[in-house]
């Protein structure tokens, strides 16, 4: 008897999915995409249409043949690749490659989450494929291709072979280059604060403010404006502590109030990201890799694979009736009737929002993270509990605060104390929405209560604190933070956040300095030439309107090919006049020096190469000596000694990464890796630690005797012996409580990096 097949984009599904569908059904993956643009040449046909060159992908021809033999034995074909845009084209592209010679009915089916429920009434209830979906999803790919294999080459002959530049990515590599002008040209103003220790007739003591002078509310200076002042020197503030110091204190005004505060909405994928950050310091593309295999499904002892959460793609705080029914019976049993409104908490919903799919929540509420955490990763089971609390805490009650305010008048100044005390815990019995700091560093303080106090309460002064502060600069976006301004701008969509960020890092445009994403020298000088070359392309407008119109397309109310002729006409006449501007471009990039050419005499000058700025010889191409910048041969020096020559070693960057190469090249032409002068901890093993990189290029530190001895750490060590074990070193970490700070591999002793002393950590 003839098999159904069940077509899917990842083997991690098939297992899952197999529990559901039986014996009847054959489930294959594709792997992703089978067909694409190819890579040697643009791929459209600006003449025809802008019909697009689909080939098969290199390695997907074999995923074909085994997809058109069990096609033609089977008795349905069911797509069910995931359920957005780039799924729908899977789709599209899988039945056009298999469609030939087969007799079966080749439909779509999608669901949003991995349960028989979900599965069998997709199963029940197949579609045709989309076309307005696969239209949308071949713009994009089309007007990607028309600029990343117009404006790479522009690049090249502009700045430096091999970059790229993306129709999005730039427009995100722009954000975070302004962002970094803004702090460098950002000027740090002096404030003051003053705090009064005051007390009862009982001596109960508290703190309050200073909030008003003369009527004028105290603000730091960004926030000056009418009846606003800040107090900007220490000279200032001295001369009002003179008269505070003679004042007396006469509680003026007692409010008592209330207020609740409502949970958040369930996570979509942008807050996902942002919260997932924010509590555990994970990548946008770490939360998304994690968060696919909840989907896909996580071995659950005896009950086989299990899909955990719904499809992590969305931008919908929509909850099914099954869900919401399933989550308040779960609240009502778990914490009581209390904690259950009296009806579903509904969230409003942006305009852009798809509304494809529910939020992202659990799939079972018989499955909380706790039971599950010895089947999870570390990684995995923070992730789920977070999406699990986010969504249980968005069904259950407001928290309740009371609010106590004072006001106390001294002379022309007044004073202000607050305390807010829960009342009621609501959700936050369960949740904690993590914030972060404004760009004067200032989060939420606050204390739980005030000795009781009554108008004309006459107070005692104890101390008078001043204190000296600074604006600081706006802050560098985190992975978080730039999430949510392309979310707030309109730019790029649910699915390529994370594919944003991690191209910005793969391309060496961005780095992470301290959590917070810095551009390169590099990424600052692509961002420069692309900002002015192509001021319409890059503008934030202009991008998040093309989502606008690549939306419109999905709903059926444009046409691709008009969209992409209409952005291609313009687009094309800019690339024409640029195409005589070139030399004039590169010419603006170069710097003049006053350092001569080593070879010729000649002075040289500062041009830039795919791993950053070097000095060349102006003579070019007559001489082609080149150099390293004063600062980068100083920091490149090492007291290392070539073993075939005997010249200094120095530290260079290739395409694999660092390096040690002799300073006599081109005459001796010697490198090794880059070791760090500390043995490998492992016994009788003779090798040093050196720098190593992965294929993904991510730095990690190994034995140079690999792969006789395998020691490898992702953590740098640092020639520090730990003072408790005394083991030879101690290796560099990083944590969001901690910051920097060093601690033995051993036996785990930390210590702090900043001082000079041991310090240990708390």
């Amino acid at each position: 008897m003839a098999k159904n097949l069940l077509i899917v984009e990842s083997p991690a599904k098939t297992r899952t999915l197999s529990r559901f569908l039986g014996k009847d059904f054959d489930i294959l993956a594709t792997v992703g995409h089978i067909r694409d643009l190819p890579k040697s040449k643009i791929g459209i046909d600006p003449e025809n249409n802008f019909s697009p060159e689909y080939i098969v992908i290199k390695g997907k021809e074999k995923v074909i043949r085994d997809l058109k033999k069990a096609a033609k034995n089977a008795k349905t074909v069911f797509l069910a690749p995931d359920p957005d845009r780039e799924g729908e084209a899977i789709a599209w592209h899988v039945a056009n490659s298999i469609k030939k010679g087969i007799k079966a009915d080749i439909v779509r089916v999608a669901f949003n989450e991995i349960t028989k429920p979900a599965v069998t009434e997709a199963i029940a209830n197949p579609r045709e494929i989309n076309m307005n979906l696969v239209n949308a999803q071949q713009a994009r790919r089309v007007l990607d291709r028309i600029v990343g294999y117009t404006v790479s080459p522009f690049l090249w002959s502009t700045v430096a072979r091999n970059l790229s530049a993306g129709r999005v990515q730039s427009v995100a590599l722009r954000l975070i280059a302004e962002r970094e002008e803004a702090v460098n040209a950002f000027k740090p103003q002096e404030y003051w604060q003053v705090q009064a220790e005051l007390g009862t007739k009982k001596k109960d003591k508290f703190t309050a403010r200073l909030y008003k002078i003369d009527g004028m509310t105290v603000v730091t200076p960004n926030g000056s404006g009418k009846n606003k002042i800040s107090i900007s020197s220490e000279q200032e503030v001295k001369g009002y502590i003179k008269e505070l110091e003679k004042a007396e204190y006469v509680v003026s005004d007692v409010k008592s109030s209330h207020k609740t505060k409502k949970a958040s909405a369930p996570f979509i994928t942008s807050t996902l990201q942002q919260e997932a950050f924010k509590k555990h310091g994970f990548s946008a593309k770490q939360t998304m890799s994690t968060a696919q295999k909840l989907y896909e499904g996580i071995e659950i002892g005896k009950e086989g694979p299990v899909g955990l959460i719904t499809y992590m793609r969305t931008d919908s705080t929509r909850i099914s009736n099954e869900a919401l029914k399933a989550v308040r019976s779960y609240i009502s049993k778990t914490f009581g009737k209390e904690y259950l409104p009296s009806k579903p908490v509904q969230y409003g919903k942006k305009k852009s929002a798809q509304d494809a799919h529910e939020a992202i929540r659990p799939t079972y509420m018989n499955l909380p993270p706790d039971k599950v955490k010895k089947r999870l990763t570390p990684q995995q089971f923070k992730l789920y509990s977070l999406i699990w609390n986010r969504f249980v805490a968005s069904q259950m009650s407001p928290a309740k605060f009371d609010v106590e305010t004072v006001l106390i008048d001294a002379a022309r100044f007044k004073f202000r104390a607050a305390a807010e005390r829960i009342a009621f815990d609501g959700f936050l019995k369960i949740y904690h929405e993590e914030k972060e700091p404004d760009e004067n560093g200032n989060g939420i303080n606050g204390v739980d209560s005030l000795p009781p106090l009554k108008v004309n309460d006459q107070l005692k002064l104890f101390a008078l604190n001043p204190s000296q502060s600074f604006t600081k600069p706006p802050p560098r976006f985190s992975e978080a933070m730039l999430v949510k301004e392309l979310e707030a701008d309109g730019i790029g969509r649910p699915s390529t956040y994370a594919t944003i960020i991690s191209t910005l890092k793969d391309r060496k445009y961005v780095e992470m300095e301290q959590r917070k994403l810095k551009p390169t020298e590099l990424g600052t000088a692509v961002s420069k030439i692309l900002v002015q070359s192509f001021p319409d392309l890059f503008d934030v407008g202009f991008t998040a309107e093309m989502e606008r119109e690549l939306d419109s397309i999905e709903e059926g109310s444009d046409d691709w090919v008009e969209v992409v002729s209409e952005f291609y006409e313009p687009f094309m006449e800019t690339i024409g006049e640029l195409k005589g501007k070139q030399k004039e471009i590169k010419a603006s990039m170069e710097e003049k020096t006053d350092i001569k050419c080593e070879k010729c005499g000649s002075p040289m000058v500062i041009k830039w190469g795919r791993n950053g700025r070097f000095l060349a010889c102006s003579a070019y191409p007559e001489c082609k000596s080149t150099k390293p910048l004063p600062e980068e041969e100083a920091r490149s020096k090492t007291d290392q000694k070539c073993e075939k020559c005997g010249s200094p070693m120095v530290i260079k960057t290739g395409r694999f990464g660092r390096f040690m190469a002799c300073s006599a090249y081109p005459d001796c032409k010697n490198t090794k890796a880059i070791t760090l002068g500390i043995k490998c901890p492992r016994k009788d093993c003779s090798g040093e630690i050196i720098e190593k990189q992965t294929k993904a290029r991510r730095l990690f530190y190994g034995c140079s005797n690999y792969p006789k001895c395998d020691y490898a750490s992702w953590d740098m060590p640092a020639k520090i012996e730990c003072p408790v074990c005394h083991h030879p070193f101690m290796v560099l970490k990083v944590s969001k409580a901690k910051g920097e700070y060093y601690r033995c591999p051993e036996c785990k002793h930390q210590m702090d990096k900043s001082s000079t002393e041991e310090k240990t950590v708390a």
